[in-house]
């Protein structure tokens, strides 16, 4: 089947606020918050050039849906991809793509069938897995939106214990430190470590894990002091015991901490990458140009990107042109606007109208 107009997908990025690698590793509590980042793939009605032209995962995620859904013919569709997320920054932009491909591949007008939340969840898991080795936090965070409890396992994704709608008063600011991490050669470093039974794994684990339950009681309790202490108790743990951290990205948090009272977090685990830390919504335009104007000073490579929590994933057929943002005064980077009514209850998906 073809479809006669573009099919949009739209998926958001995700913070982790506690817990890094503790989704695959079994027996502990990550916390996630999907962001307002997205990343949108349009799908178009025409075939993709040749393989060797395109570097964007179409073909491979095309070539994965073919072993499952028959009928699907040799060439992909042609598509475009944009990204508000920072890339290799800890944010999830490469889950959000490889879901935002699937939601927009197993559209009914390409594949004439429907195919479930739960299913794009798994798929996106397994392609993920046979490249990076990694968990599933990322892909949960993504479709489900909001923020999550999840209880780790060492194969498969990880069991959502609870989910929370984000406190709307509150916003998430990003700190994008400009330099790229390396999560492939960590996750395999990790998975030595535990084939090993370092006592150093260990003690992260059960740290990381202790945070987490903290990060989820300030959640529920919107308790904001106790969710920046609970973030800062679950980074010493990723720097002091997993050495995930750098001096360079531990200059930013001591930077924001300093010029606005941010505590700062990194956020994934390969030793570069996003730090990211929550404000009061009424507090976010200054603290975004204070922060702004002390980085540019010291640390001018780093951005400040101010978003908010979102819903999940969501996909339709929608006009070339739609959407936008909208800046915050004082800001670096526009502030996403997201409409609820475009999204399904539940953070799952919608098909908007033609």
């Amino acid at each position: 089947m073809i479809p006669t107009h573009p099919i949009r997908a739209v998926v958001p990025c995700r913070a982790c606020l506690s817990g890094e690698d503790l989704d695959w590793l079994g027996g502990g509590r990550s916390v996630s918050v999907a962001l307002s980042l997205t990343t949108t793939v349009e799908a178009m009605p025409t075939p993709a050039p040749d393989r060797q032209t395109v570097d964007d995962w179409s073909w491979e995620v095309w070539a994965f849906l073919r072993e499952r859904l028959p009928g699907l013919g040799p060439r992909p569709p042609a598509v475009t991809v944009r990204s508000e997320a920072p890339e290799a920054s800890g944010l999830s932009s490469s889950t959000a793509r490889i879901v935002a491909l699937l939601r927009a591949f197993t559209d009914p007008s390409f594949t004439g069938r429907s195919v479930g939340d739960d299913t794009i969840t798994q798929w996106a898991y397994e392609f993920e897995f046979a490249v990076f080795n990694g968990g599933g936090m990322d892909h949960l965070a993504v479709v489900e939106g909001g923020a999550l409890l999840l209880e780790g396992r060492e194969h498969g994704l990880p069991a959502v214990r609870e989910r929370l709608e984000f406190p709307d008063e509150w916003r998430v600011l990003v700190v994008d430190s400009g330099t790229r991490k390396d999560t492939r050669h960590h996750i395999r470093d990790v998975r030595a470590q535990l084939a090993a039974g370092d006592p150093a794994l260990a003690a992260y684990r059960a740290v990381a894990d202790e945070a987490s339950g903290r990060v989820w009681e300030a959640l529920h309790g919107r308790d904001l002091p106790g969710l920046g202490a609970a973030m800062v108790r679950a980074h010493e743990a990723m720097r002091d015991q997993q050495r995930m951290s750098t001096p360079f990205l531990e200059e930013l948090r001591s930077l924001a901490l300093r010029v606005v009272g941010l505590p700062l977090k990194l956020s994934g685990a390969g030793g570069g990458g996003a730090l990211v830390g929550v404000c009061p919504a009424d507090a976010v335009e200054e603290t975004v140009a204070r922060l702004t104007r002390a980085l540019s000073v010291s640390h001018p490579q780093a951005k400040v990107l101010p978003t908010r929590a979102a819903p999940g994933a969501r996909r339709g057929s929608v006009p070339a042109g739609q959407g936008g943002a909208e800046p915050v005064e004082g800001a670096a980077d526009p502030l996403p606007s997201v409409s609820a009514a475009a999204i399904a209850p539940g953070g799952r998906r919608q098909r908007a109208s033609p």
